[in-house]
């Protein structure tokens, strides 16, 4: 085995854990292993080129939006000590801060928001703040129940014109937002409730996979 490839193993092992975890758990989502695994590639192949994950949804997935970013930007289920060199720069505040991954819901901006809303046609909010802040190479992550949000359609239109890559959560149909995504995870359900009540351990699942690719 070569070197690299037997650095990679335990991570590997780790992320089939979750996997498997996930499946214990929720025997329902197993159709969803395959999805969940792709958005693990993409996300880590992004990450490992220092570019940025944007996140947009509405209610319910503009919570989970937060929430995702949530577990990102600081320690989830382990410890991030900073080392290094970047650690040396922070000297004496690098052991009070952690190791974290640049993702940024677009469900903030509030004065911007709201300015939009009062001026603009509002379903395309998320697509100018896509605009103005998403570079080639980062990545959009959309969550819409339905799959048919016009607000993140529009935001995902925006990545790909723009050379940003796309990935989405949804429902078990997919909606419109399967034609836009590269990578799309359906949850196995219909009702919004029950789609967002599975879209939690579903992206749980691929946070505890990117903390241990990571952070381990």
């Amino acid at each position: 085995m070569a070197r690299g490839a037997e650095r990679d193993a335990p991570r590997a092992m780790a992320t089939s854990e979750h996997i498997m975890a996930l499946i214990r758990r929720y025997p329902a989502l197993g159709e969803c292993c395959a999805d969940v695994e792709a958005a693990f590639v993409l996300l880590r192949d992004v990450f490992r080129s220092g570019r940025t994950l944007w996140i947009c949804g509405n209610g319910g997935s503009a919570a989970d939006a937060e929430h995702i970013a949530g577990e990102l930007l600081k320690g989830f289920a382990r410890r991030r000590p900073l080392s290094g060199e970047r650690a040396r720069r922070l000297g004496d505040l690098a052991s009070h801060l952690q190791g974290a991954l640049p993702c940024v819901p677009l469900t903030g901006f509030l004065s911007l928001r709201t300015a939009w809303l009062n001026d603009c046609e509002s379903d395309y909010v998320y697509a100018q703040l896509v605009h103005a802040l998403g570079r080639e190479g980062d990545v959009l992550l959309g969550i819409s129940t339905s799959g048919h949000a016009r607000n993140v359609l529009l935001a995902l239109r925006a990545a790909r014109a723009l050379g940003l890559r796309t990935a989405g959560l949804t429902g078990r149909a997919g909606g419109a937002m399967a034609a836009l995504c590269e990578v799309l995870i359906r949850a196995p359900a219909e009702e919004t409730p029950l789609v967002q009540e599975l879209h939690q351990p579903l992206y749980h699942t691929l946070c505890r996979m990117l903390e241990d690719e990571f952070f381990a």
